[in-house]
């Protein structure tokens, strides 16, 4: 197996909507560059790249596939990532390594929401891209749209490099206004003839070439110097524009093909080898403190590690990208991240499910490694003489939460430990044992999503899942200042108990004016770690409860604020002061007083017209304008208020805050009300007092539960 120099290896990552045909692509790449003797179909679940069984069933990918080929002694590693938007976190890991993109685009349909929602992802990580506009052949495909549509959506940044002298069935040829060349293809695709352009399009031809000569030209002032003396740059000239300008991120050209029929893919090839960046000459990523990390050869032995996926009878299969030095088998590095030694073992290289022996891999490269003790996503391992971490990966909030638990009894460990290997292996799922609401509550990017977390709970971990709604994390307040006063008297023989505490209870506000008729002794600021704050006061004069009981006053507090007098939420946002009280020689001590000032705090919480709050969310939704006003109907009926809207080409961006408890399978909703064309993203807001009549039902309901117990 050939070991490539930094030089000659390309990072790339395939990004889509769902269906453009990124699968296809891959494949093609593969076949035309002969590392494969027979193109396989997505339809068959030949493909190399989609080798998953739930992918082959869903006939789409899911998982994110690493592939390699040798295009004229260069390495391409191909990342082929899933299209929809429930696996975005595989798509944010395959980035982190990736030193280029290329889009994939429909030619019927152009940009799709969920391309627009990569694209933003892919600027925000400063990764230089392209555009590869596919099936072209189809009879609906309309390129020059295409070519309007990202134009007015990403800028006039994105540049034809090629467009169809034909489209529709009778696709066979594509014009180069690069290379200004015509490239026809037979049936069979493949390897195409390099001919003149036709005389009925060198006028079109000729001003595509000066557009991108121009807009090349324009992003360095040596070339515009150039192109000012000569009138025009010479191919030479343009790739070396290319390059700089697409690093920066100042220009995205787009070519046309049909990968299918194998047509066009050479060139896009041709162009990763001789144009895209080398890890080298790429944008560095950052080390964990935020500064410039280029990979290196030079450096000492320093690797990310980016996905992990587990494989019956072999463990776990953990893929890295090397940033300095040479990993060898058999290699002693530290895990920066879990201060642990690990040793490598057997070195591979991936072709989607198969595996490929090497030895060593260098600076730049990607490769795999199976049963790395204790290491994860997002680790680093490094050499013992470095002290450097590479940053994280940040994932996007989660878009769905959903409450499990096992049908079956003695199953909740094993459900509890299964998650938490799904969740090593896929950081974008967020797992939370809550013990406010008593359940184990998955948030994920979407409906989708957590049905694959569902089905290899069922057959890769033989367990018997129970998907349900989640509980709502409620919080309790007051709204009025009242006084309450409790005293808690035991005598069963022997020593007694005997504490007595008057309260003074006030919603919590900004700016708050002193207590009245009190004298502050002493104040706590508690900030709740379930969010808002407990201001408690002593106010006792004269002696009359001993400052040593204070701390089991404010524990007592503290326990009922945990388990809310209202409906058993947490309650937060009050301050409290202790006014008054007795105690008694002999008789009082601190679990008296703890009780006493948990039973003037209920007391008291319950006259001072209590509140429930519910937490609200900050909703944005990308939709087709076509769908507005359903996505507006639909956010009414779910109580939500909306904030505003903007025109972002030919969709439409709604931001609205909606209470969480109208969320529950709100992303599957969507998609089936706008065809799946729309998108949300969701962000915590704050909490908000909920409607008279919904706190008044679950109030019922909290007393109903109360009684059953």
């Amino acid at each position: 197996m050939n070991v490539y120099e930094p030089q000659k290896i390309r990072n790339i990552a395939l990004l889509g909507h769902s269906g453009s045909g990124k699968t296809t692509l891959a494949e093609t790449m593969l076949f035309e560059s002969g590392t494969i003797k027979r193109r396989g179909t997505v339809e068959e679940s030949s493909t190399v790249s989609d080798f998953h069984p739930i992918e082959k069933d869903k006939q789409k990918s899911v998982l994110s596939s690493f592939m390699h080929l040798d295009w004229r002694g260069t390495k391409i590693n191909v990342i082929d990532t899933p299209g929809t938007a429930d696996y975005v976190g595989e798509v944010v890991n395959a980035l982190k390594v990736a030193d280029a993109v290329i889009f994939v685009l429909d030619a019927e349909h152009g940009v799709e929401v969920g391309t627009e929602v990569l694209w933003n992802i892919v600027a925000d990580m400063n990764k230089p891209a392209f555009l590869v506009v596919n099936k072209v052949d189809h009879p609906n495909s309309n390129y020059q749209n295409v070519v309007d549509l990202c134009k007015e959506r990403f800028g006039r940044e994105v540049v034809p490099v090629q467009y169809p002298y034909e489209e529709g069935e009778s696709f066979n040829n594509i014009i180069d206004v690069l290379k200004m060349q015509m490239y026809e293809f037979s049936e069979q695709g493949g390897r195409p003839d390099k001919l003149p352009i036709p005389e009925s399009q060198k006028s079109q031809a000729d001003l595509q070439h000066n557009d991108l000569v121009e807009t090349i030209a324009e992003n360095d002032e040596m070339l515009m110097d150039l192109y000012f003396e000569k009138g025009h740059l010479d191919e030479d000239e343009m790739v070396e524009g290319l390059k700089k300008a697409m690093l920066n991120r100042q220009i995205f050209p787009m070519f046309c093909l049909s990968a299918e029929k194998n047509m066009g893919s050479g060139r896009v090839m041709g162009f990763i080898e001789n144009v895209i960046p080398n890890p080298l000459e790429a944008n560095p990523d950052t080390d964990e403190q935020g500064n410039v990390l280029p990979v290196d050869p030079e450096r000492k032995s320093l690797a990310f590690l980016f996905k992990t996926i587990s494989e019956e009878h072999v463990g776990d299969l953990t893929f890295f990208k090397v940033y300095g030095g040479t990993l060898k088998t058999g290699d002693d590095l530290i895990n920066h991240n879990k201060s642990s030694s690990n040793r490598l073992g057997n070195l591979f290289l991936t072709q989607g499910g198969k595996r490929v022996d090497i030895s060593e891999v260098h600076a730049g490269d990607i490769g795999a490694v199976v049963k790395l003790k204790d290491a994860g996503v997002g680790d680093t391992l490094r050499d013992k003489s470095l002290d450097l971490g590479i940053s994280r990966v940040e994932y996007p909030e989660p878009t769905e939460r959903m409450a499990v638990r096992s049908k079956e009894k003695g199953e909740e460990e094993k459900i509890g430990s299964a998650l938490n290997q799904i969740q090593r292996e896929d950081p974008s799922l967020r797992v939370e044992n809550s013990q406010e609401l008593k359940q184990i509550i998955l948030s994920g990017q979407g409906e989708e999503h957590l049905n694959v977390v569902r089905s290899m709970l069922e057959n890769r971990f033989k367990l018997h899942p129970e998907f349900y709604e989640p509980g709502i994390p409620y919080r309790e307040t007051i709204t009025k200042p009242v006084k309450a006063q409790y005293r808690h008297k035991k005598q069963s023989g022997g020593a007694g108990q005997y504490g007595e505490v008057y309260l003074y209870l006030e919603p919590l506000e900004d700016n708050m004016p002193p207590t009245p008729e009190v004298s502050v002794r002493d104040t706590q600021e508690v900030d709740l770690e379930w969010g808002g704050k407990l201001v408690f006061q002593n106010c006792i004069v004269g002696g009359v409860i001993d400052a040593r009981f204070m701390p089991a006053i404010l524990k007592g507090i503290m326990e009922k604020m945990e388990n809310g007098p209202l409906s058993g939420c947490r309650a937060r946002d009050i301050r409290v002061s202790v006014y008054d009280g007795s105690m008694h020689s002999v008789d009082s001590n601190e679990a008296a007083f703890k009780t006493a000032a948990l039973m003037a705090f209920k007391q008291g919480f319950l006259e001072a017209k209590p509140q429930l709050l519910e937490p609200i969310y900050e909703v944005e939704v990308t939709v087709p304008a076509d769908f507005m006003g359903d996505v507006m109907s639909d956010l009414s009926t779910r109580r939500g208020q909306v904030q505003g809207m903007d025109s972002e080409g030919t969709f439409q961006k709604v931001k609205a805050v909606v209470p969480l408890a109208e969320l529950y399978r709100y992303a599957t909703h969507l998609r089936s009300m706008t065809q799946g064309r729309a998108s949300h993203q969701r962000t915590f807001h704050g909490y908000a007092p909920v409607p008279h009549e919904i706190q008044e039902r679950i109030m019922k309901e909290t007393a109903e539960m109360e009684e059953s117990d």
